[in-house]
């Protein structure tokens, strides 16, 4: 059988071909460099955010019930809506540090509904002398509803909540009749998401996420490690928490 002119094979034209390739090759060409460079400048946009770091979020089924100074119970959610600084202190261990930036944010958003400073009691005693310890130690740390709750829980409830939640570094414990813990204030937005701090690298590269570990910072500035500006470790990290604090209320 003899077939048509219509379906004879076509010899194909190997300039055309060429340029074919040609062609094809230089879209990949052009769309490879242009995804290269959008990749190059969101790196660059992403090196220099400091928009908070989120680390998680505080669902209603993992809230913390507490007591509180006046003898309320409360939860968590209660202050959603609000920018929340959260202090861990163990009352037998006072921590000067960490109360003196709970002080000065105190100072800083009196009268501001916005923001709620929470310092939670990590040692609390036998659940009868509860209320009498919280009243105390809200009268030593000058703290006063409705800016400033003391509160806790039972010991169990409030480490595993503080360890899981919170995400802290360890499990508060005792070690040698003292207090292990990690005493970073946490930072929990207005839709009770936990963020910490993203530090911007000059340089390039990715932004440096840290919590305020004011422990960590104060070890620091005895090293001698500088922070490359005229603020030292600690200082530096108060001015990062207040930076913090004020991205989370825009």
């Amino acid at each position: 059988m003899t077939l048509s002119k219509e379906f004879e094979a076509v010899t194909p034209d190997p300039k055309k071909l060429r340029r074919t390739a040609l062609i094809l090759l230089a879209i990949m060409v052009v769309g490879g460099v242009v995804i290269l460079k959008a990749y190059e400048k969101r790196s660059k946009e992403a090196a220099k955010e400091n928009r908070p770091n989120y680390v998680t979020r505080i669902s209603e089924a993992k809230d913390l019930t507490f007591l509180r100074q006046d003898g309320e119970i409360k939860e968590l959610i209660g202050l959603k809506g609000k920018v929340l600084v959260v202090q861990c202190l163990a009352s037998a261990q006072p921590d000067e540090l960490s109360t003196g930036v709970m002080h000065r944010i105190s100072d800083k958003y009196k009268g501001r509904e916005d923001v709620a400073l929470l310092t939670l009691l990590i040692d609390p005693g036998p659940s009868n002398s509860l209320l009498d310890e919280l009243k105390i130690m809200a009268e030593n740390l000058g703290a006063k509803l409705p800016q400033w709750t003391v509160a806790s829980n039972e010991r169990p409830t409030l480490h595993r909540f503080i360890k899981n939640e919170f995400k802290a570094s360890m499990l508060p414990h005792k070690e040698a009749g003292k207090w292990i813990y990690d005493g970073s204030i946490v930072l929990i937005d207005k839709e009770r998401h936990v963020r910490r701090a993203v530090v911007p690298q000059k340089r390039g590269g990715a932004p440096y996420v840290t919590n305020f570990d004011f422990e960590q910072a104060k070890k620091w500035d005895v090293e001698g490690i500088k922070t490359g500006t005229d603020l030292s470790n600690t200082e530096q990290m108060e001015a990062l928490l207040n930076q913090t604090i004020e991205i989370l209320l825009k």
